[in-house]
């Protein structure tokens, strides 16, 4: 069975992104292990840009590996606050820490209770099969 974790205090979207609420209505971005470990081999990741307004569904970035291109979607709206600068220079982070150094950016939303409609670690698992 998949080794892959999805941590219980995170929430997820079916385009396999992670959020984490970090307080004041800010949320830290990132991909899931299940999208990294499908990738493959991460090289490059483009990331939105601080200031940027992002909407639901929005391609903000793009994650470059060995195998593919594949965007990195906006999960919630709105703005951009932080990037990872980080994956500049280290893009494998993706792949080794993808909960921790390897996240991409952060949002400051523009409605915090939306973050209660993301799934929780058990649907996300659930949706994967």
């Amino acid at each position: 069975m998949s080794t892959l974790q999805y941590p219980d205090d995170l929430r997820y979207t079916t385009d396999h992104e992670w959020v984490r609420d970090v307080g004041d209505g800010v949320v830290r971005v990132g991909i899931t292990a299940y999208a990294q470990d499908a990738l493959g081999d991460v090289v490059y990741v483009s990331l939105p840009s601080v200031g940027d307004d992002v909407a639901p569904g929005d391609s903000c970035g793009e994650v470059e590996s060995t195998k593919s291109v594949s965007d990195i979607y906006a999960p919630l709206a709105g703005e951009v606050t932080a990037v990872n600068e980080l994956l500049d220079a280290t893009p494998e982070l993706v792949n080794t820490d993808s909960y921790g150094d390897g996240w991409m950016y952060e949002l400051k939303l523009a409605d915090a209770s939306v973050l209660d409609g993301l799934m929780d670690a058990e649907s996300y698992e659930s949706q994967l099969d």
